[in-house]
């Protein structure tokens, strides 16, 4: 503790240190005790107040109500017990008192130590490690129950499933809870559901009880069987306090069975809600979807197409003539372009026709090998020339040719 020079602390100041070093100290959360009872009394609230002595010192215990009403039956004074909890400060009263979780005649010590070695053995081995536990299936079909079919128990995981979806089924296979028989019986029903593959998850457990009917869930067989199932275990054994060694190998502890319920069946009545709302909007959809074709329907059935089919001819018939129509245009349209194209190109003809030129008065003269004579320089004397007029043609002979 740090302390400032010259500071001067309340009671409550120091108490409230004290307390907070006390619980630092992990070696006394978690403490097995022995001594004797003395001054045991019980209150009406249920909370139990007692000493532990050992002859030479005595240690004031406080043991709440709801640890009480797990006694068989409660310790007398000068009763010789183990109690199992932690040590802490009462503030209001700056006592150090053993806070009591469980109680149990000395000659229990033993499952205790037993406990312990176990626990410590197997949690050597892997079979606590947080990261072999299986994730709980979202919408479970079938849950499977390990557990005696006379308790409790089994009524609350029925219960609470059958409120929670309905529509889940639950098999139960029955075995005893409690006694040297116990532990096979549950290891078998364990690897019974696994072979056959018969359910989802597996709720394994009981109710509450001293830490002896609880001991079967203690038991290396049955601890080993809920770490080897390839469906996910849920352990529920006892009350909100008591932990087993199945809790620690299950994939998910559940403080009772009624809470195991709760976590293996997914609150349905929401869902259930949500598809019933979604058929009514279907529902509601498709009578409109109906009401729409119907509609459609009808309009169609009363389009001429349907009530005067020979109008489609008369429409097609007054079509095709349009057309005719069209394409006799066009084809006026073309032959005219046509003969207008002829024409001008007979009138090109015309112009270039040398005997035309030869009707207009001009001649067209020829040697006698047929080539037309456009020069004198082309003519020697005594050639023979042709002379073409446009009624007939001339034969001549060169005397003299004159280039001018």
């Amino acid at each position: 503790m740090t302390t400032i020079a010259g500071k001067i602390y309340t009671v409550s100041e120091v108490n409230r240190v004290l307390k907070g070093l006390i619980r630092q100290e992990p070696e006394l959360a978690n403490l097995q005790i022995q001594g004797e009872v003395s001054n045991f009394r019980q209150y009406p609230s249920g909370h139990c107040y007692f000493a532990l002595k050992d002859g030479k010192t005595l240690l004031k215990c406080v043991m709440f109500a709801d640890s009480a009403r797990r006694l068989k039956q409660l310790p007398q004074n000068g009763d010789q017990v183990l109690g199992v909890g932690r040590i802490d400060l009462y503030e209001r009263d700056g006592a150090i008192q053993f806070y009591v979780d469980m109680l149990m005649p000395l000659g229990a010590g033993s499952l205790m130590v037993a406990y312990e070695q176990l626990k410590q053995k197997l949690s050597a081995e892997g079979l606590f490690d947080e990261n072999r536990r299986k994730p709980l299936p979202a919408y479970p079909g079938t849950v499977g129950i390990v557990t005696s079919p006379a308790g409790a128990a089994v009524r609350d995981i029925i219960n609470v499933s059958g409120r929670r979806d309905p529509s889940v089924k639950l098999l139960l296979y029955p075995v005893k809870v409690q006694g040297t028989e116990a532990p096979p019986e549950i290891v078998h029903g364990i690897q019974f559901f696994n072979r056959h593959k018969l359910a989802d998850v597996l709720i394994v457990g009981r109710g509450g009880g001293s830490m002896e009917d609880l001991w079967a869930f203690n038991d290396e067989r049955v601890v080993r069987a809920i770490a080897a199932s390839e469906i996910p275990v849920i352990s529920a054994v006892g009350h909100e306090i008591d932990f087993t060694l199945s809790d620690f190998a299950a994939d998910l502890r559940a403080p009772t069975p009624s809470a195991a319920a709760e976590l293996a069946v997914p609150e349905r009545s929401g869902d259930r809600e949500l598809l019933a709302k979604l058929v009514r909007r279907l529902e509601r959809a498709m009578e409109v979807r109906i009401t729409d074709s119907e509609t459609a329907l009808t309009r169609l059935q009363e389009e001429w197409v349907l009530t005067h089919p020979e109008r489609m001819w008369e429409t097609a018939s007054q079509a095709l003539d349009t057309l005719d129509r069209r394409l006799e245009q066009a084809a006026q349209a073309r032959i005219i372009a046509q003969e207008q194209k002829l024409r001008l190109l007979h009138t090109k003809l015309e112009a270039l026709d040398p005997y035309a030129v030869l009707r207009r008065g001009y001649t067209l003269t020829e040697n006698d090998r047929g080539q037309a004579v456009r020069s004198a320089d082309q003519l020697q004397p005594g050639d023979t020339l042709v002379t073409r007029f446009a009624g007939g043609t001339a034969v001549s002979t060169v005397d003299t040719v004159k280039e001018g």
